[in-house]
This record gives C-alpha cells, structure tokens and sequence, in this order.
C-alpha cells in the first residue's frame, strides 16, 4: 500500500451555495438543452422510445436545483468513469461530464445515455424526471436518485414497473431498500445511519460523553443519519436529551439553535445538516450558543475540515461519521488506480469539492457522491457481464445485479436479502496539520455493517423519524471492536 500521496483539499459545505447557483443556471431547463446528451432526439409527440432493440437505455437521476443542486456534475461524472473504465466508453467532453458518453458496450450489448434527470431533493420533482426518462425516453435502466426523499419515490416506481431496473445513486434514506423491497432496486453503498456506525461508542468510551443533543435536516436521510448515531449512542448506555429538525433547506436556524440545549447542559452536540444548511446551521450555533469546539461537537459527513476554515480550527478533534468512500488519507493501490482513472479520462472536472470550478478530475472521484454513481455503474456493466449481455429478461439481469460482489475502489461489496450494500465504515477526526490547517483523519474502520443495524431496524420497524428510534441499550456486534487506524494504516491482526 502507498500511504505517502498528499490528502487532496476538501471544499464542500463552505462552498455549495456558489455551486448550486452554478449548477442550477445550468440546468434550469429541464426539457431540452440543459446538458441532457440524448433530450434533443426525444419524440415530441411524448411516445416511448424503443426499449427493445437489445440496447441499454441509461437515463441517470441527477439533482441540479435545491439544496443538494451542487452535485449535477459529480452524479455525471460517477457513472460516465464507471463506464469508462467497465464499459470502453469515451467521454463526450473533456471538461464535463454532463456531456456524456459514447460507445459504451458490455457482451456485444451497447450502453447508451438517453438523458441526465434534473432533482430538486423532492419526491414530486424525481418522479417527474423518472417518468420522462422512462415513459418518454425509452430508459430501460436508471442510476440515480441522489437524496433521502427521492430514493423511496424511486423505488416505489421500480416496484410498480418490475421491467425497469434501477440502480439507485447515493440517496441515503434507510426506507427506499428496507421497507419498499422491490426486486429490481439495488443500493451499492451504505444509508445514513450505516455511515455513522460506531461513531456513538467511539463518543462514548473515548471522548467521555454521556449526554447529547442531535440536530438533524427533517427530512429522509437526516432522520436516518440520525437514527443510526442515536442507536449506537444509546447502545453503550448514552442519553440523548434533545432532538431538533429543521427543514431541509432552511435559512435562518436561529430558532432552532434556541431550541437546543446550553454547552453547560450536555456534554455534545451530533450534527446532520446538509445542502446549503451546514455552514448556516454552525454560524447560528457560534452566535446564539458560543463558540465550537472539537471536544464538543461531531457529525455526519457534512461535518468537513472546511467548516473549520470559516468558523475556527477550534472545532479540531471532533469526530464524523463515515460515507461512501474513505477519507482522503487512506490510500490502498486500488483507490490510486481509480483516482488516477479519473485524471486520464478528463482533463478538469468542475465538481462540488472544487466549488464547481475546474480541478483535477480526481478530486471530485474521491467524494462519496460521485463515487455512489460510480459503484452503481460498475454493477451494471458487470450484471450485464453475468447475462451475457442478453437483456431480454429483465428479471434474469437483476437477478445476476443482485448475486454480484463487486471488489471496488474502496473495498469488496455485496447486498443484504434486501439488495442493499453492507459496508465498511470509515470514522475519523479533524486535525490540525504541520501547516495549521484542518484535515480529516481516519482512526477506524468498523467492517461488515447492514442495513439492519445490529437488529436495530427490520421490514417491521418503522422509518426513522424524529422520535424513532428510541434511546435503549443493546448489543452491537461492532461496538468495542472497530479496527484502528494509525497514519492511514488499517492495524488489522
């Protein structure tokens, strides 16, 4: 393993409201020319395009408006490297992904990109696109949707359209996989609250906290990021005393920040707002509570070094949840290949990690929204490997998408019974660096997580909500045995 590569800048939270202004005025006009490669061909008329001439038809979900609009280009760029590097396609643009791609192939079978589909974080919008990716371009296969909401909203369309094989994107909601179950819906990647296994103990048994105070966006993905911190919290005996959810893509969260309890009453605060929400969230907490500190707060992923940056390297040695690929100081010869995979199919990229500004193409393959896309691509090309390339039963292709186990960039992968990834989790620190800036820092690895939780949740359970799940002890098969990392080192034996 190669563990000398400098950590490659992370500029997310600070920055997505310059991209999402980018991003939307660049894809504001859904029916035609906004960036959509195959829209232009589409029957005016509204009639299906032909499903089956034995092409894959890709329509991909993206979310180019709302609070996660910043990421168009990522979702893009995921499933284009994937068919790069899986499929011999070429990209159209060697700037952009949204552009698309051309000559894809899989078995003699093509792979062609009849339309980017443009979210806004809501489940009206994606169905929307859905439908006009399916229904009028002729998509036989989805990759996508990005956010909470959207996931069950697609996957209820799956279930209904049993033919149409989804491959959801990165949307992080625990519900899409666990409580629709339909057959021919597959997540490659962790929901919210998998991404935050461990994080409760390591809280708990290292930092010494005993009580805390959640703060989390309301809707999908923050109830279930939530739920995940609140289950292992709780496990190890910790108390949660106050949850607080504003709305998804609020501006003002002053009410909310009075909402919670004073730093002299709990001992921590565990943070999940996202989108446009994140730096807001934090100013009005340092301006209604105090200042923030490393030893009293952690997160989700969209807790990231740059929020130091503007707020104070005060908030040095909180700790944060994991996400789909592992922090930047990790470096494994497969996750050199894929990143240098990327670099050799682009010359920029303008991805959310780089303020929607060109940059090494890298850069944006080695953030978990481009990289949810990616690992969906790659179970595509590799399910259609399985059937030979004879998609002329749909049934026999999910059937083979749902055997795989994929060994990808950041670690092998197969699906539970319910088609969802079961994954390693990446946990790590903010620190301050030789140079006096903030970087993220692995310090475990907790394997095998699913989507169950440890028992936690089932078909049966309900949703994670604002009030579920409770706060009760239990027994997690990972708590106490996360696998330390030293210097990027996994110490594993």
């Amino acid at each position: 393993m190669n563990f000398t590569r400098p950590r490659r800048p992370a500029t997310f939270a600070i920055t997505l409201v310059t991209g999402l202004a980018l991003a939307t005025a660049g894809c504001s006009d859904r029916g035609g020319a906004s960036g959509l490669p195959a829209d232009d061909t589409a029957d005016p008329s509204g009639a299906a395009a032909p499903q089956d001439d034995g092409t894959v038809r890709l329509g991909i979900l993206g979310q180019c408006e709302g609070p996660f609009g910043g990421f168009h280009e990522d979702v893009a760029g995921g499933t284009a490297l994937a068919m790069v590097n899986h499929a011999g396609a070429t990209v159209n643009s060697a700037t952009s992904a949204l552009e698309g791609f051309s000559g894809a192939e899989v078995a003699g079978t093509p792979i062609e990109l009849v339309g980017i589909g443009c979210g806004n974080d809501t489940a009206d919008r994606i169905l929307e696109e859905t439908r006009r990716l399916v229904e009028q371009l002729g998509a036989n296969v989805i990759i996508g949707p990005l956010s909470g909401d959207e996931g069950p909203a697609v996957a209820e369309y799956a279930k209904a359209n049993p033919e149409l094989t989804v491959l959801a994107g990165i949307s992080g909601s625990q519900e899409q996989t666990l409580h629709v179950q339909a057959d021919n819906y597959f997540r490659w990647y962790g929901d919210g609250a998998i991404w935050n296994a461990g994080l409760g103990d390591i809280l708990y048994n290292e930092r010494g906290w005993r009580k805390v105070a959640v703060i989390a966006d309301d809707y999908s993905f923050g109830h279930t990021s939530s739920a995940g911190f609140i289950a292992d919290f709780c496990a190890v005996g910790g108390e949660v005393t106050h949850r607080v959810y504003p709305p998804l893509g609020t501006t003002d969260y002053s009410s909310y920040i009075a909402q919670l309890p004073g730093p002299d009453e709990v001992d921590g605060y565990f943070w999940a707002v996202g989108g446009t929400g994140t730096q807001a969230s934090l100013e009005a907490f340092v301006n209604g509570k105090g200042d923030l500190t490393g030893d009293q707060h952690a997160g989700n992923f969209f807790f990231n070094p740059d929020l130091a940056q503007a707020l104070g390297t005060d908030i040095a040695g909180a700790y944060i949840g994991g996400f789909a690929t592992l922090p930047g100081d990790v470096h494994t010869p497969e996750i050199e290949e894929y990143l240098a995979s990327a670099d050799a199919t682009w010359e920029s990229l303008p991805g959310s990690l780089s303020n929607n500004e060109p940059a090494d193409p890298s850069v944006a393959a080695a953030f978990g929204f481009f990289y949810g896309y990616y690992s969906a691509g790659v179970a595509l090309a590799e399910g259609l490997a399985a059937v030979d390339g004879d998609i002329s039963d749909p049934k026999a292709l999910q059937d083979a998408i749902g055997e795989l186990e994929l060994e990808l960039p950041y670690g092998p992968m197969s699906l539970d019974e319910n088609r969802s990834g079961i994954v390693d989790v990446g946990l790590s620190q903010l620190v301050v660096n030789d140079d006096g800036e903030i970087e993220q820092k692995t310090v475990a690895i907790v394997p095998g997580v699913d989507q169950t939780f440890g028992g936690t949740f089932g078909p049966d359970t309900p949703s994670p909500s604002r009030d579920f799940p409770g706060c009760e002890q239990r027994d997690l098969p990972w708590t106490g045995n996360a696998i330390p990392v030293v210097d990027g080192v996994p110490q594993q034996g």
